[in-house]
């Protein structure tokens, strides 16, 4: 009997650092591993890069699309940017210029 005791008593000492290792491990895993653990964590700042450079992209564009419709204001129009503007509309051109045909794929606007 003193065989099963013994064995009995080392099984109650043995259980609660088993459940505390297997509580910490739980935890642990989820902090590098869950949804918001480190990795998830690495992928969301590769995202905010990304995110950012689309950011400054749309914002350069912006910009330049702003200065050409400044340029076609009427209190500030610009005769060149008519011009360009309206050759383009028209598809003509001036005997003068020099004319760069571009493949139906590459076209400018």
């Amino acid at each position: 009997m003193s065989i099963g005791r013994e064995i009995r008593r080392r099984v109650k000492a043995a259980v609660p650092p088993l459940v505390f290792l297997a509580l910490t491990g739980y935890f642990v895993w989820g902090a590098t591993q869950g949804d918001r653990g480190l990795k998830a964590y690495a992928h969301r700042q590769d995202d905010l890069k990304l995110a950012q450079g689309d950011l400054r992209r749309a914002q350069t564009e912006l910009s330049v699309w702003e200065r050409r419709v400044a340029s076609l204001r009427g209190n500030r129009l610009d005769p060149d940017a008519l011009d360009e503007r309206a050759r383009a509309m028209l598809n003509l051109s001036d005997g003068a210029d020099v004319v760069a045909p571009y493949g139906p794929g590459n076209r400018l606007y």
